[in-house]
């Protein structure tokens, strides 16, 4: 088993509070709102969201896997620090034996934010990771938080 890190950073206009608020505690609602082709539903099996929870994602009919479930690694409402592990679905292809995304926002000197992301890749056997891979899977997430971003910019009083 190896494990392979990647970093990523993504500045947006809108305050960590908010985008927190958003993003990460309301997220499993708003996302599936906002971008249905991918995210079909969120449900917790185990928990509530707070560290320990365990939830069934459900991807939308414009995704190419069909569910994932993560476990909630850590959450600081305070520092505005995420951390979870998908932990089971086709979205692992069978050559990961979990992946773990944290994700920590930023005040940023302009004003907005800094959404910092460190992605841990734990592969299964000699399995290799291809940066084209890690790439795609970067632009989706940054496709979400586009979203995101773009729906608290037209809706300015939500959250």
């Amino acid at each position: 088993m190896g494990a392979f890190t990647y970093e990523s950073e993504v500045v947006t206009t809108i305050p960590p509070a908010k985008m927190f608020k958003a993003c990460i505690l309301d997220g499993d609602k708003l996302i599936p709102k906002i971008v249905p082709q991918a995210f079909k539903s969120v449900e917790y099996i185990e928990g509530n969201g707070e560290p320990g929870s365990i939830k069934k994602v459900t991807f939308g009919e414009g995704s190419q896997f069909s569910y994932m479930k993560q476990k909630v690694e850590a959450l600081d409402k305070e520092n505005f620090v995420y951390s979870y592990s998908v932990i089971e679905g086709d979205a692992l292809m069978n050559m990961l034996e979990k992946v773990t995304y944290e994700t920590k926002l930023e005040p940023s000197p302009a004003g907005g934010s800094v959404c910092k992301t460190t992605s841990k890749y734990y592969t299964i056997g000699d399995f290799e990771l291809k940066e084209e891979g890690i790439k795609a899977g970067k632009e989706k997430a940054l496709g979400m938080f586009k979203a995101v971003e773009a729906y608290l910019l037209a809706n300015p009083d939500a959250y």
